[in-house]
């Protein structure tokens, strides 16, 4: 039987007739991507495949129909098609450009919105995440290398800045842009290690672990806002993958031998960042480098007045930055004295 109806089907297809008269219109399926609720109506025989969701085939054992669904039953094809579309439509509403994706897992963002009521325009982080960074924080700051450990530290830094003040000079954008790919890994590392110490001891981490992992997500925030106003050619994102898998396999290494020179390492690390932002500053002053408005995530993100230029983002950048610097020569200072960071309290609420 089987053979027969499948030769017809061959031979309506060879003479250009309408295969949809060999379908029984007293079984259709609705069919809907990702959804298990998609129903059958009308009679379904025995042994037959129903396609659910788009990828999920379900044996339907039972040849009986319930008696809601034989009215439905008569419902022609091209209605059915009609319904599906039309509910397609509502699932992915356009609201201001925006494709609103509706979700099998029912996961949806809540509307947000700015204090004056306008939409909250970013996923990256939300209104409760944005702070204002304290500018009046100590740049002149330095820790003095006292230990072998220390003066390790400071010259491998030094050092590290040679290759860098050669390749970017003065083009104090493209040089930040670089040092924020690289001051966003050390924070990850320190906070993965710590994370996984904790799983592995049963033990508390004092905090560290979540001071860490913000430091990591603040440096990105800066590189994100630097993107905007500087745009990487080809050579300098080839430069960024070669430093930065580098420099991550390299300051892994060094976090599990020593910690303490770890933190070390980043305390000099951002006192030379500090220094680079000054001299934009500087360059900003002097008219070497135009002060263009700031962009809109930095403004969003510091809670910076709308009329904020980037003179303003820069210095709240190295303000930033001076935190981080304290941060990474304390977490030393544990280290150095035969302490665990867990020990100390870790300086949460700043970001």
């Amino acid at each position: 039987m089987n053979q027969i109806v499948a030769r017809s089907v061959i031979r309506g297809l060879i003479n250009g007739r309408n295969c949809s008269r060999y379908i029984s219109p007293s079984t259709v399926a609705i069919l809907r991507p990702f959804d298990e609720t998609a129903e059958v109506r009308g009679p379904v025989p025995s042994g037959a495949l129903v396609l659910f969701g788009g990828a999920q085939w379900r044996r339907m054992m039972s040849t009986a129909s319930s008696p809601a669904d034989t009215p439905a039953a008569a419902a022609p094809p091209t209605a059915v098609a009609e319904k599906d579309r039309n509910e397609s439509a509502v699932a992915e509403e356009k609201k201001g450009g925006d494709v609103m994706v509706s979700s099998y897992w029912g996961i949806s963002r809540q509307k947000i919105t700015r204090e004056d009521g306008t939409v909250w325009p970013w996923n990256c982080f939300m209104p409760w995440e944005t702070y204002q960074t304290d500018v009046s924080i100590d740049l002149s700051k330095h820790h003095v290398p006292k230990t072998f450990l220390d003066k390790i530290a400071f010259r491998t830094v030094k050092i590290l800045r040679i290759p860098t003040d050669i390749f970017f000079q003065r083009r104090y954008g493209c040089r930040a842009m670089m040092l924020e790919t690289v001051a966003a890994v050390p924070g990850m590392v320190g906070g993965m290690l710590l994370h996984l110490r904790s799983l592995r001891k049963f033990e508390h981490s004092g905090g560290w672990i979540k001071a860490l992992l913000e430091e990591a997500e603040n440096e990105r925030m800066h590189l994100m806002t630097m993107v905007e106003l500087v745009k990487p050619k080809w050579y300098e994102r080839l430069l960024v993958l070669t430093v930065q898998g580098v420099f991550f396999n390299a300051f892994f290494v060094l976090y599990l031998l020593s910690p303490k020179l770890a933190h070390r390492v980043v305390g000099y690390l951002e006192e030379e960042a500090i220094h680079s932002y000054t001299e934009f500053l500087k360059d900003i002053d002097s008219g070497a480098i135009e002060n263009v408005p700031a962009p809109a995530i930095a403004i969003d993100y510091w809670r910076l007045p709308k009329d904020a230029t980037l003179k303003d983002v820069i210095t709240v950048i190295r303000a930033d930055e001076a935190h981080h610097r304290d941060v990474n020569h304390f977490a030393s200072d544990i280290h150095f004295q035969g302490k665990e960071l867990r020990e100390a309290p870790a300086p949460l609420g700043y970001h």
